[in-house]
C-alpha cells in the first residue's frame, strides 16, 4: 500500500526523520591551482563551491547554505589564499549558492549574470521557508556587485576563468565556469552528478543544448552544482536523465496523465539509484509546459511543482545541510 496521499508504484518510501547533517568537507586541490568544496552526497542544500587560485588574484564559484557552512568554506579557502578570494561568482539565484555571499564581501567582489543577480533579489530568503529544520544560520542577502550579459573573463595571473551564460536549463539564467588551462569546467547546477536533475524552473530542451555546448569546450575534469568530481561522464548521465524525463512526459502527455500521474506510473529504472529522485514529479511539470509551447525558462507555477514532489515523496524531501 503506498503512503497516504502518494501515487501507487512510485516505488519510493517515505523519509524518516533523520537529524544527521552532512560532513563539513575540506577543500582540495584537483588540479593545480584549482580546487574543490565537494558536499556529498549532494542532496537539496548541499552543493559544491570551488576556488580558482591564480599567481595574482582568485575567484570563488558560488557559496553555500548555511551560516556554519559558509564560515567553514571561507577558513578553508584562507588556507589557500590568505584574507580570502578576490571574486565570488554566483552561477545561478538558489540559496545554497548565493546565501554564503555576505561571509565573502567586502573583500570579494560578487558576480553573477544580470538577471540572476535581480531573480537573487525576489527570491530573497524564501529557501529557507521550505526547510525550517535547517539551522540557516539568519542569513543577510548579499546581492552580487558586478553582472555581465553573455560571458565575462578573468585574468587570475596564470589561470583564466571565463564565465559563460548556458542557460535557461537547470534555471533561465545559468552561468558556468571554465578554466581552460586545467580542463576544469564548474558546471553549477546545469550538469549532476549521481544526484536527480531538477528542471522545475530552467528547462528542458535548454538543459540539452547546454550539454553540447560544455561537450563542446572539451573539458577533462567537471564540477557539477550537486554530487562527485566526475568526468565527462557527468555530461552523458545528465542528458541521459533528461531524455529519458522527455520520454515520460510525453508518454503522459498521450495517456492524459497529470505530471504527478506520469511520476507515479513511471519505471525510474537506473535513475532510482540518483539521489532526491522525488525531482521527477516537478521536472514533469516543466517538460509538459514546453511540450504545451512554454518557451524554456519561462515562468512556471514552482509551489505546484513543488507540491507533486512532496505528495510523490510522501513528506517534504530531506536536506541534510
Amino acid at each position: 500500500m503506498s503512503a497516504p496521499g502518494r501515487p501507487a508504484g512510485s516505488g519510493l518510501a517515505a523519509p524518516a526523520p533523520d537529524p544527521v547533517r552532512a560532513p563539513f568537507p575540506r577543500l582540495r586541490e584537483i588540479a593545480e591551482g584549482v580546487h574543490v568544496y565537494e558536499q556529498l552526497p549532494g542532496g537539496w542544500c548541499l552543493n559544491n563551491a570551488g576556488l580558482v587560485a591564480g599567481a595574482d588574484r582568485s575567484l570563488l564559484v558560488d557559496t553555500v547554505a548555511t551560516r556554519a557552512r559558509a564560515l567553514h568554506l571561507r577558513e578553508e579557502t584562507r588556507r589557500v589564499v590568505p584574507g580570502g578570494p578576490d571574486f565570488v561568482v554566483n552561477t545561478h539565484f538558489h540559496g545554497d549558492h548565493v546565501f554564503g555571499n555576505e561571509h565573502f564581501v567586502p573583500r570579494a567582489a560578487v558576480i553573477s549574470h544580470e538577471q540572476t543577480r535581480s531573480d537573487i533579489e525576489e527570491a530573497g530568503l524564501g529557501l529557507c521557508h521550505l526547510w525550517p529544520g535547517v539551522d540557516w544560520g539568519e542569513p543577510r542577502l548579499t546581492l552580487p556587485d558586478v553582472t555581465f550579459r553573455e560571458a565575462m573573463t578573468l585574468r587570475l595571473g596564470g589561470l583564466t576563468v571565463e564565465l559563460l551564460e548556458i542557460g535557461p536549463a537547470h534555471t533561465a539564467s545559468d552561468v558556468v565556469a571554465w578554466v581552460p588551462e586545467r580542463r576544469v569546467l564548474f558546471t553549477g547546477d546545469v550538469i549532476w552528478s549521481g544526484v536527480t536533475p531538477f528542471l522545475l524552473m530552467g528547462s528542458v530542451e535548454g538543459s540539452l543544448a547546454a550539454v553540447e555546448r560544455l561537450r563542446a569546450l572539451g573539458p577533462e575534469t567537471v564540477v557539477p552544482g550537486h554530487g562527485a568530481v566526475a568526468g565527462t561522464d557527468a555530461l552523458d548521465a545528465t542528458e541521459a536523465y533528461v531524455r529519458w524525463l522527455r520520454g515520460i512526459a510525453e508518454d503522459g502527455l498521450r495517456a492524459g496523465l497529470s505530471p504527478l500521474q506520469a511520476a507515479g506510473k513511471a519505471d525510474l529504472g537506473p535513475f532510482a539509484a540518483l539521489v532526491d529522485p522525488e525531482r521527477l514529479a516537478g521536472n514533469l511539470h516543466r517538460a509538459y509546459a514546453e511540450l504545451e509551447g512554454l518557451p524554456p525558462g519561462e515562468r512556471i507555477d514552482v509551489a505546484a511543482g513543488f507540491g507533486d514532489m512532496v505528495e510523490f515523496n510522501g513528506g517534504l524531501p530531506f536536506s541534510a545541510a
